[in-house]
């Protein structure tokens, strides 16, 4: 076993080890101290023209933003509010800021941001100082700026704070870094203005925030090779191998084997480089991966490899409900869906 796998189980199965729990307090103190330099004014915070929505999360590893923030950006844009996407770009080489063109390679702007831009018809941006990549969406014409994974990027002022957590792992063990996988005390949680847990029949915790229930939904596969695009169902009969390098592979795992396949499974890290290796294999069989990690692969795929793109979605009623909180935030609650 791994350290990395190691520390996992910790993290959402057992109570840590003493010996971590002072790293988990020193961390808390560091951020704590952060938090408060930014709230004094020791610290360069920007606030844009525009309104800003950040979309991220408490815990280390991925629960579902980016689905999230699709989601959302399609749903302001239907109503006129020409939203644009702020990344910090991780994975990618691009220096300053940049705005994210579909024709990019995943390894300059990220796979999280191009995965987007070719996604969505608004404008996202890329860069480690957001302030600036933010502004650059502004200058495209954007009027609200939707931060993908910015909840701890304190250099850039918010209007509205959305945190997606998995619903079956929640917050672990409720230990910070490295005792567990809180980036953030889970008091947190109670000064943003609603909480989506990714799964099925999420328990709710106590907060006095709005909280939602989301699932990822997909029923098809698009072939890296230009092959027409398939229904998952296609795939039953056969073993298929399953890719996967995103913050939790089981879920993508998991959510095949919902469907009905039998599922050979590839863990990789997240946001992992892939090499020719990682997705090809002797036995012939078709190999699904994530629509994140597919868009690294166009150059070493085969008639074999298949995308399998996900949405998020809501009751009506939840996701009437959210957009609403969103739009309060912003000042927008009153314009109409176009």
């Amino acid at each position: 076993m791994s350290f990395a796998s190691w520390l996992e189980g910790v993290w959402y199965g057992s109570r840590a080890p003493l010996w971590l729990k002072p790293m988990g307090t020193l961390f808390g103190a560091v951020s704590g101290a952060r938090r408060f330099g930014y709230a004094k004014g020791w610290f360069a915070s920007v606030r844009l023209e525009s309104p800003v929505v950040v979309i991220g999360n408490i815990t280390v590893g991925g629960t579902g933003k980016t689905p999230l923030v699709i989601w959302l950006c399609e749903a302001l844009a239907q109503r006129g509010l020409k939203p644009g996407v702020v990344s910090r770009g991780y994975g990618g080489s691009v220096s300053g800021a940049r705005l994210v063109q579909p024709s990019d390679e995943a390894a300059l702007v990220g796979d999280e941001p191009l995965l987007m831009a070719r996604r969505l018809n608004v404008p996202v941006a890329v860069g480690r100082e957001r302030p600036r990549a933010a502004q650059l969406l502004l200058d495209a014409g954007c009027r609200v700026v939707v931060s993908d994974d910015g909840l701890q990027h304190l250099a850039l002022q918010r209007d509205c704070e959305i945190v997606v957590m998995d619903a079956v792992r929640q917050l672990g063990n409720g230990a910070l870094l490295p005792a567990g996988p809180l980036r953030e005390p889970a008091a947190r949680l109670r000064s943003v203005a609603a909480v989506v847990s990714n799964g099925e029949s999420p328990a709710l915790l106590d907060l006095a925030v709005p909280q939602f229930s989301m699932h990822l939904t997909g029923e098809s596969a698009h072939s890296l090779a230009g092959l027409p695009a398939r229904p998952l169902a296609s795939f039953t009969g056969a073993p298929v191998h399953a890719v996967a390098g995103i913050g939790h592979p089981e879920r993508f795992f998991a959510w095949l084997r919902l469907a009905g396949l039998e599922v050979i499974a590839h863990p990789l890290p997240d946001h992992a480089l892939i090499r020719r290796e990682d997705i090809h294999f002797a036995d012939g069989l078709q190999v699904l991966m994530t629509e994140k990690d597919a868009v690294k692969c166009a150059r070493i795929a085969g008639r074999e490899h298949w995308s399998v793109p996900v949405e998020a979605a809501f009751t009506e009623v939840d996701g009437a409900q959210l957009l609403e909180v969103v739009l309060r935030a912003i000042g927008a609650s009153n314009v109409a869906k176009g």
